[in-house]
């Protein structure tokens, strides 16, 4: 539940109560708003007060807004590709364009709706009705290796090796520029400021950490090995874009002109590494590089 409280300015006065709204930034539409007030979850002097009600300087708004519904995701007959499956989880390369979970514009068609065709009710809860056996994800435009938990002991333990950053994680990237050697990168990443769909370096962020290998170098790019300690939302990405060397192809954190036949940002989670939670056995899988990744190595010519 999220409440959030308005003053009306005096500029503001005569506005109605969904369009004053609809100008918070809040994030809603003024039909979703107007919704909200139907419902009696916006007080207006801590009276309810309807969409429609005209303003004055002053005037208190408190909104109530309820938490999202999740609704189960259904399974679906989309073909997956499965490294590995025992009784305990799955490793699964995804490829290039497909969602993990279903999400407000993306409601179907993803990686979750095949998981349940393949597995039936066999995936871990501890996700919710939306993301049922996902321990963690990657972004819809990167391709390669993931682990999904079939039951809450797998997950839980799983998530435990995630949370020490235990879990051994390499991505393979192309990037803008000339990078001599490797490094690291070690800043804060937080949600951008402006742009409630970015991440940033932020001080006041979350703690991130992606070291970085030179695999070859060409004359305007660098092909390159990133190792996560941490997994931040977008984390490579915005980790090399901060260096000046955003991933090839990223519309989000590169330049303006986009690499079009690579629709999507060059990355491939290629090694994913965890201890296996029911064994206690370390298990390694390798994805190789898929199609578009080998085609846009090529077009750049020989490493120089």
């Amino acid at each position: 539940m999220k409440r959030l409280e308005f003053t009306v300015p005096a500029e503001a006065t005569g506005l109605r109560l969904d369009q004053f709204l609809a100008g918070q930034d809040i994030g809603l539409s003024r039909s979703a708003l107007g919704a909200l007030a139907g419902e009696n979850r916006v007080l207006c002097n801590g009276l309810a007060a309807g969409k429609s009600l005209r303003l004055k300087a002053g005037d208190t708004i408190l909104l109530t807004i309820p938490p999202a519904r999740e609704t189960a995701a259904v399974a679906q007959n989309i073909p997956l590709e499965i490294v590995y499956e025992d009784a305990d989880l799955l490793v699964v390369n995804k490829p290039k364009g497909m969602v993990v979970h279903p999400a407000p514009g993306s409601p179907d068609g993803t990686l979750v709706n095949a998981l349940l065709w393949h597995c039936g009710a066999s995936l871990s809860g501890i996700g919710g009705e939306l993301r049922p056996g996902i321990v963690h994800r990657i972004d819809k435009d990167t391709s390669g290796l993931l682990v999904v938990a079939k039951n809450d002991a797998a997950h839980t333990a799983l998530s435990a090796q995630l949370a020490v950053h235990s879990i051994r994680r390499v991505y393979h990237t192309v990037v803008y520029g000339r990078l001599r050697q490797g490094g690291a990168v070690e800043a804060p990443i937080g949600r951008h400021r402006a742009d409630r769909k970015r991440m940033a370096i932020d001080a006041a962020g979350r703690y991130a950490y992606t070291a970085y290998e030179v695999l070859a170098a060409y004359r305007d790019f660098t092909y390159l090995a990133c190792q996560l300690k941490t997994g931040r939302t977008h984390q490579i990405r915005v980790h090399l874009a901060s260096i000046g060397h955003p991933v090839a192809g990223d519309a989000v954190y590169g330049p303006k002109k986009v690499i079009k036949s690579l629709e999507g940002q060059c990355l491939h989670a290629r090694v994913l590494g965890f201890v296996h939670p029911s064994t206690g056995q370390y298990m390694e899988f390798e994805s190789p590089l898929p199609e578009y990744f080998i085609r846009f190595l090529a077009a750049l010519g020989p490493p120089e």
